[in-house]
């Protein structure tokens, strides 16, 4: 059954890769990652790249597409800080909703994920789909002294600190903005995927406005409905394992964590952190 499941996921993430029209072109978005360092050396903290990572991105078309420009307007609800109580707005709070019905519902990549998932018996309606893909991903719990100041999402795809270091921040978009912003400084990477185009998987070095990330691996150039289906896929497929994908032909895992403290619904998890095996 085990070989079985794992077959299938994998021809599943070909169809998703295959249907990610919203990722960058080689033409959309231009890297300059310089400095490659031994697995060994991630925890030196040595700037070892003068330049930024990201040389270009083509942001009047990438960040008009409504997936993308659906991701940016999250960014900014979130305190990076552990410990701190996260709120939302209402406004905010359908800015979550808004994301998940461009990303999942309105493109053909999630509806394909939905389909897939349906015809499994996991989900009985896509209503059913969207609010449990809301409740793992932006429902909230506390890492650090009782407050409710994480989520899924937040760690994810907006990164925190935790322990005076950063924690989670495995998207490339947000990385691209804040290094665009000066409040991010790439150091160096330990890991550069065998892809030639988009999505390419990176393992980074980075120092985030004062606290260091030692390797935060994230696929690069993929759509946010990509990078959001593929850790969705992997979760509810294998909550807590590796996951092996293939896009292109070519293999990739990702690694998804449970998040074992707190609950919803009738016992089930929240996301804790999923991200790209960069080795």
């Amino acid at each position: 059954v085990k070989i079985v499941l794992r077959m299938i996921i994998k021809s599943l993430s070909e169809t998703l890769f295959a249907l990610d029209t919203n990722k960058a072109s080689a033409s959309q978005l231009t890297l300059d990652p310089q400095a490659l360092v031994a697995d060994s050396q991630t925890g030196s903290q040595s700037d070892l790249s003068s330049r930024p990572l990201y040389k270009y991105v083509d942001e009047n078309t990438l960040f008009s597409r409504p997936t993308y420009a659906a991701l940016l307007n999250l960014f900014d609800n979130y305190k990076r800080i552990t410990g701190q109580a996260e709120s939302f707005t209402s406004q905010q709070l359908t800015e979550q909703d808004t994301f998940l019905k461009e990303t999942m519902l309105n493109t053909q990549l999630g509806r394909e994920l939905f389909a897939f998932l349906y015809t499994k018996g996991v989900y009985k309606s896509e209503a059913e789909f969207i609010e449990d893909l809301k409740n793992m991903w932006f429902g909230l719990y506390s890492r650090y002294n009782g407050a409710m100041d994480s989520s899924g999402f937040e760690h994810i795809f907006a990164g925190e600190i935790k322990g005076g270091k950063v924690s989670g921040f495995h998207n490339w978009i947000r990385f691209y903005l804040l290094e665009k912003q000066g409040e991010l400084n790439y150091y160096s990477h330990s890991f550069n995927g065998p892809w030639s185009g988009y999505p390419d998987v990176l393992g980074l070095q980075f120092h985030w406005d004062g606290y260091y990330k030692q390797v935060g691996s994230a696929v690069i150039g993929c759509s946010p409905e990509f990078d959001f289906a593929l850790y969705s896929l992997c979760y509810i497929a294998r909550p807590g394992k590796y996951c092996y994908l293939s896009l292109g032909g070519t293999q990739l895992i990702l690694q998804t964590y449970t998040w074992d403290n707190s609950s919803y619904g009738n016992g089930k998890k929240y996301i804790g952190s999923a991200y790209p095996v960069s080795m």
